[in-house]
Parts: structure tokens; sequence; C-alpha cells
């Protein structure tokens, strides 16, 4: 088929565990897209609730169900079940803006050197109402240096990959629960050029059950791929310091408000929560631990002092 037809056929890989009541308005936004040629593969990862019921009254969608293996192994089953010269990988809570297809795959055209594309997305709320945009940083060189300091892709689903580069550079790695894609952009961009655009193609979506709440998951995650990364950096003072710049960036994300949430765990005598909160922090923030410590103490001591 022709450049124009087969040759722009994208895939939209949307993994489904338990979100249900979001996945409707996922599909139904690829399909409103401006762009022709687009397969939807849906991935039910052993679902429990309405997920079932809500694609069966679903019509032009590829679905493929598994027992649950977590979202890497949810997308990693998806692409390879599909035919597209593209890929985007949208969660069934998010959506897509109808043109944010074509605007991805123009972008990728006028870029044939890069691995993959990425652009930039807004905030939505349960509701699905509009309620800001998200990071707009857009980085234009040393990409992989720039995603050693952070993750500047704010949104899995504003890359647009070609299929080469999944077939190149390996699956998602199903043995993280959370950061597989920021895994997969530091694997990519240390050997590949990628390209970063200023476009909305996204919305994502805050409600109660997203994944980036569990700051403690999100520490650990980050600064696990984050560790992957330090024998490539060895040796090259710039992504050295890139590298210590990110450690110090993930702490102060997760690793911060982790602090703040243990006094509120202890205060409603969820000793799980806090035990859990308290190991990750342990080994992954030791010296934010230690410094909130010390304050605690000097706090009690000083009331202490006052009776």
């Amino acid at each position: 088929m022709s450049e124009g037809d087969a040759g722009s056929l994208v895939s939209v890989v949307i993994p489904c565990h338990d979100h249900g009541r979001f996945l409707r308005e996922a599909v139904e936004s690829v399909q409103r897209q401006t762009l022709p040629g687009i397969e939807i593969v849906v991935v039910d990862d052993g679902s429990t609730d309405e997920t079932a019921s809500v694609l069966a009254g679903l019509t032009g969608i590829h679905v493929i169900r598994q027992d649950c293996r977590g979202l890497s192994a949810a997308r990693n089953r998806g692409w390879q079940a599909s035919r597209g010269r593209y890929l985007v990988f949208l969660d069934a809570d998010d959506r897509l803006p109808p043109t944010a297809l074509e605007i991805g795959v123009a972008h990728a055209r006028a870029h044939p050197e890069a691995a993959f594309v990425s652009g930039h997305h807004a905030l939505i709320d349960a509701t699905g109402a509009h309620t800001g945009t998200g990071s707009m940083t857009c980085v234009t060189e040393d990409h992989y240096r720039a995603l050693l300091r952070s993750n500047y892709i704010g949104m899995h689903a504003t890359v647009v990959y070609r299929r080469e580069t999944l077939d190149r550079f390996g699956d998602f790695d199903p043995s993280l629960r959370a950061c597989e894609d920021y895994d997969l952009f530091l694997r990519v961009a240390r050997q590949a050029p990628i390209v970063c655009h200023p476009d909305l193609v996204a919305e994502y979506r805050r409600h109660g059950a997203n994944m980036s709440r569990n700051r403690g998951l999100m520490l650990r995650s980050a600064l696990t791929v984050l560790r992957r990364q330090r024998r490539h950096v060895r040796g090259r003072p710039a992504d050295e310091q890139a590298y210590r710049d990110g450690v110090r960036f993930w702490r102060h994300l997760f690793g911060d408000p982790l602090l703040d949430e243990v006094p509120r765990a202890v205060a409603a005598r969820e000793w799980g929560r806090t035990a859990r909160a308290l190991i990750v922090l342990a080994r992954e923030h030791p010296w934010g631990l230690a410094r909130r410590a010390l304050s605690v103490a000097r706090r009690l001591g000083r009331r202490a002092l006052g009776r």
C-alpha cells in the first residue's frame, strides 16, 4: 500500500486494568481522530470491574484478554499483536484530542531520523473537564541528558513510536510496576535521535486511582530506572552531573511528599502504610528521612523543655 494509506497506519494500544468507567471515552477519542487508517488494540489485563461489558458495547476494535500481568506485559502484548507502522500507547483513563494522531504522525514524518516524537498534554479531571496543561518543556538538544535530569515527557500518550524502534530496543520491562516508559525513553535516547514538539496531543486524567499517587512505588521505580544508566554515564562529567540532578529531582518529586505522608499515616494508626513508607524512604531517600527525623526530634525536645 502507499504512504497515504497503509504507510500511515497507526496502532493505538490501550491497556486496561479496572478502568472500565473511563474506557469508552478513551476508545471513542481514538475513533474520532482526523487521521484515517487507525487500528485500536485494547488489552484487558485481568479486569474485575465493568471493563468486559464496556468492551462488549464497542465496535471496530481488536480486544485481547489476559490474566493480570501488569502494565508492561499488557503493552507488550498489544504492540506485538498490532500491525501499525506507528505506535501510540494510551492508558484507559486518558484521551486523545481529535487531531492528536494527525499531528504526531506529521512530526514523525518530518523527522524520519527520530526513533520517536513526543509532544505536550492537557489535564482533565475525573469528569473529563479540562483543568489546565501539563509541563510545557520542549527539549531541542541533548535529549538523553535531559531525560537523566527528569522525565520531561510528561505523558506516554504524547509519544509516537516507529515500529522499528520497539523492534530494535525491545519491550517494556515487565519487572517494573511503574516508570516502564521512562526506562524505554532512556534506552532509546541514549542510542538514537528523538524529537520533542510543542503541540498538545493528549489529555491526562487526574483521579483518585492514578498510579502516580502511589509515591512510594513511583520513587522506587524512578530511581531503579535511573540507576540502570549509571554505568553508561560513568566517565562523562556532564552526564554524571545530569544523573545526580535526576536523583535529586525524583527524591524531591516523590520522596518529599512521601515524608509528609508518614505523620498522617501514624495519626490514622495505619501501621502497614507507615512501615511501607519508611522502608522505601530508608532506601531511596535516606538523607531526607534523617533530616525529617532530626526536625521532629528537635520539635519534641523544645516541647519537652517548654513543659
